[in-house]
């Protein structure tokens, strides 16, 4: 009779812990798909960052290279206008020689 009777709690007592074990392995779970949600989101807002600040420095990059374009273009047009300017007072000179020849 003792014996049955502890047979009995026993079987309780197991399947209490195994209750147990199963809710702490559910919050476990829980707890893990909770905690990679909110490393993904971070990951994703630590991403966006990333191509934003990537984003402004190939802006403030291209800018600065235009700028340079721009000035390097500038200066080859002067070059040129300079090198017409010496040629054209040439043939001017030429042609009037030639006028009043």
């Amino acid at each position: 009779m003792e014996l049955i009777k502890r047979i009995k709690e026993a079987e309780t007592e197991a399947r209490k812990i195994i209750e147990e074990a199963k809710s702490e392995a559910a919050a476990l779970a829980e707890q893990g798909r909770d905690s990679r949600t909110a490393a993904l989101e971070q990951a994703a807002i630590e991403r966006k960052r990333a191509v934003e600040a990537a984003v402004s420095v190939g802006q403030s990059q291209g800018q600065a290279e235009v700028k340079g374009l721009r000035a390097e273009a500038k200066r080859q047009c002067q070059q040129l206008r300079q090198k017409a300017q010496g040629r054209m007072a040439a043939a001017v000179a030429k042609v009037m020689e030639c006028l009043k020849a």
